[in-house]
């Protein structure tokens, strides 16, 4: 499998998979949480214009507090793109992404154990939805954010590893036709993993919204959608789910 490994370059996991990252119980105690400064939210996306429906996610999910306390990331398919967010709603940075070779806005039933030869071509998605994300290792020692971790889907260093699926120049072209090419996975840039991804959603839990690209934003993000949804404001306080 390590050999599969090197020639597919993303989507490894053993076969018989380890246990699903669990985190410790936080040591803090009850008191001192409840004491925790209220956080200022204020969507800012600073110089960066982001499309519509990106704008309307983050609006969403930085007015409603929806990522609690945590960071967050907006993945846009159809541009093939990524966007990381502080838990408060700023901007940090911005990247393209290589995505699933196929077309798609569900993992197949299963997919995360399947082995990869038996991967189909149209099976090679990057799901869409809401995921809270988790830091980790693959089983060869590589880091990685577990996206979906059921479907093996995790964002991470993309790897040159098979000369001919080109993946370095894909990203590096100033169109997104040609950055699906993974097994499902979220390829990053190396620098933008290691100064913005990591940093952020990689230190410990992390809300990843991955926008559709074939059903209606309405469809995973109803009050996203929503024609009420407005740029967020400063805001204090956190209601929302982590």
């Amino acid at each position: 499998m390590a050999a599969l490994y090197f020639f597919y370059g993303d989507r490894y996991r053993p076969r018989h998979s380890p246990a699903a990252p669990t985190l410790a119980a936080p040591s803090t105690p009850a008191s001192a949480a409840a004491q925790e400064a209220p956080l200022q939210r204020a969507l800012d996306f600073g110089r960066t214009r982001a499309p519509d429906d990106v704008r309307r996610v983050a609006a969403w999910a930085v007015d409603e507090a929806d990522n609690g306390r945590l960071p967050f990331a907006i993945v846009d398919k159809r541009r093939a793109q990524v966007y990381v967010f502080e838990a408060t709603g700023r901007l940090l940075g911005t990247s393209p992404v290589l995505l699933g070779y196929a077309a798609g806005d569900d993992s197949v039933a299963g997919i995360g154990s399947k082995a990869i030869e038996d991967i189909k071509p149209q099976e090679r998605t990057t799901p869409a939805g809401r995921f809270v994300s988790t830091p980790g290792r693959n089983s060869l020692g590589h880091e990685v954010v577990w996206v979906d971790y059921e479907a093996a889907v995790s964002m991470h260093r993309v790897r040159a590893t098979n000369p001919k699926e080109r993946r370095l120049e894909r990203l590096a072209t100033p169109t997104p036709a040609d950055n699906r090419i993974s097994w499902g996975c979220i390829n990053v840039p190396v620098a933008f993993f290691d100064e913005i991804v990591w940093p952020q959603i990689g230190r410990g839990r992390a809300v990843v919204y991955v926008l559709p690209e074939q059903r209606p934003l309405a469809a995973f993000f109803p009050r996203a959608a929503a024609p009420a949804v407005a740029l967020a404001s400063p805001r204090p306080g956190n209601s929302a789910r982590p």
